[in-house]
């Protein structure tokens, strides 16, 4: 067994809200003596963009403060602290270790623009003394199983996946160990309310899809209800492309996004209930859109800001417009299309909005209106419960013609909605006005 270092060591948690399977915390819990751990709300991360969106809107801050409210449950359960702090990381972290006599710090390794910044400015502050460790710990496929060279990463998914399913082994999930009671410290940090973030409270519209609670506990309910208790994911791939209610897909994704729940969970998760029901397309279908989830993420580290850009990785020269008028209009849900409305009024109301649907509002808002797809990706941003910035932007990508999409198909909006929306109900129940 490793011999721990008499110090204290600091683990500064990122998207990887959780305590089970958490590289940062079993290095940290490992090889120190003293543990203790921070999270920040970035003001930089409630501000307006550079198209005028505010980065993280309504919804995915209710469930951010719902994750660190859990979180810090679950860290005092092993007998470690968790400091909060409404300010910016570069700005703070180098005085907590000075205050804290922290050596070493350990977090999630990220490698876009924004988070690269951020650590580049944090590293420029900390004195010699203070070792920093940042590890890749939100993959299924860990990257250094996969490749020592991104730039050879497939751009087409199906030899992706072909080649890792052959010959990449998932890794196992841990725990962390639970420390004496000696490791909690006072504190006087509080969570902040959703007014110090700029925001009012609000309470969910109760015909949402997405009525669940953010944080590491409720992630583990929902598992375990949607697999054990209801066997749902036995139906998953016949009622994924379903547009009411919490049970037609996993609704894992916001858990996933702010890292309260690991995919090398769900992938084991899977691999249980397949040992105890049986195995079908549905239960691997699961896991084939955690690899579709790795591989924009991959894509992400191949290309890194191209991603970004509006000829994205393809370097296409398109000609996009970029009208307030239409762009309002599609926000709003007041196009000439009820299907794209309909799903972005479920947006704009409840921070969420179905896989089929965000494929066609996409596809209409890049395809039909000719918008700058970068547009559409930061609204996105700023409103989904669930935004992950490599899903987010490599999907974008991809239905606008400049990604990952060999065919660069167009979505028939109308064909869609009579396919997938054929009764109208999906339609009626938001663009209907109810007085309740």
């Amino acid at each position: 067994m490793q011999k721990k270092q008499e110090n204290t060591a600091l683990i500064w948690f990122r998207n990887n809200l959780r305590v089970h399977d958490n590289v940062s915390l079993k290095k940290a819990t490992e090889s120190h003596s003293k543990v203790i751990a921070v999270y920040f709300f970035d003001p930089k991360l409630f501000k307006p963009d550079a198209f005028g969106f505010q980065k993280t809107a309504k919804f995915r801050a209710k469930f951010l403060l719902e994750t660190i409210a859990d979180l810090k449950k679950n860290l005092e359960a092993l007998n470690i602290t968790l400091l909060t702090y409404f300010e910016s990381p570069e700005n703070k972290i180098h005085a907590l270790c000075d205050a804290l006599s922290i050596t070493a710090i350990y977090t999630q390794k990220e490698w876009t623009r924004e988070e690269v910044a951020t650590d580049n400015l944090i590293k420029s502050t900390l004195s010699d003394t203070v070792h920093f460790t940042a590890d890749y710990d939100q993959f299924l496929y860990h990257p250094e199983a996969v490749s020592n060279d991104f730039s050879k990463i497939p751009d087409v998914f199906t030899i992706f996946r072909k080649k890792l399913e052959k010959t990449v082994k998932i890794e196992d999930v841990f725990s962390a160990s639970k420390l004496p009671k000696e490791n909690l410290i006072d504190t006087e940090t509080a969570i902040p309310k959703m007014e110090t973030l700029g925001f009012s409270d609000f309470e969910a519209v109760t015909k949402t899809a997405f009525p669940f609670a953010g944080g590491e506990t409720a992630a583990f309910e929902r598992l375990q209800d949607y697999f054990f208790e209801t066997k749902k994911v036995s139906y998953y791939k016949k009622t994924r492309n379903g547009l009411i209610g919490a049970d037609y897909s996993t609704k894992f994704s916001p858990w996933l996004a702010n890292g309260s729940l690991s995919a090398k969970t769900i992938y084991w998760k899977i691999k249980e209930y397949e040992s105890e029901f049986g195995a079908n397309q549905s239960t691997y279908w699961v896991i084939f859109e955690l690899i579709w989830r790795d591989y924009f993420k991959y894509i992400s580290l191949k290309y890194a800001s191209k991603i970004f850009k509006i000829g994205g990785i393809l370097d296409k020269n398109y000609h996009w417009n970029s009208d307030q008028k239409t762009i309002q209009q599609w926000i709003q849900g007041e196009t000439k299309d009820d299907f794209v409305n309909a799903n972005m009024i479920e947006l704009r109301e409840t921070g969420f909005m179905s896989n089929r649907g965000r494929q066609n509002v996409a596809s209409y808002f890049a395809k039909e209106l000719l918008l700058d797809w970068r547009i559409g990706a930061a609204y996105f941003e700023s409103m989904l419960v669930d935004y992950d910035v490599h899903s987010n932007y490599g999907n974008w990508m991809y239905v606008a013609g400049v990604g990952n999409d060999p065919r660069d198909r167009k979505f028939n909006t109308q064909l869609q909605a009579e396919r997938y929306d054929q009764n109208h109900k999906y339609r009626k129940l938001w663009l209907e006005k109810t007085l309740f």
